[in-house]
């Protein structure tokens, strides 16, 4: 099966976006994920965009959550991403 793509949007030194990056990983041992993660500080239109909503969590190019992750709202959105690709 095609991984799933996740982008998160983060910076360094960034505690919340720390333990944004735990939970996606913590989701790797249910699901077949891609995650990148990209320094918002590295590209101006990014920084403006998310410089208050860091870290933030996109999958398949939609923007899912920021902010504090919940392990369970990503889980839920993986599963609806994962139906939809079974039933194509």
């Amino acid at each position: 099966m095609k991984p799933i793509k996740i982008k998160m949007y983060s910076k360094v030194d960034c505690p919340l976006c720390v333990k944004g990056k735990k939970v996606l990983e913590e989701l790797i041992t249910e699901f077949s994920l891609e995650i990148e993660e990209i320094d918002i500080y590295k590209n101006e239109e990014l920084l403006e965009k998310y410089q208050l909503m860091i870290p933030v969590v996109e999958i398949d190019e939609e923007e899912v959550e920021y902010g504090i992750i919940h392990k369970d709202v990503i889980r839920k959105r993986l599963l609806q991403k994962n139906k939809v690709k079974i039933v194509e």
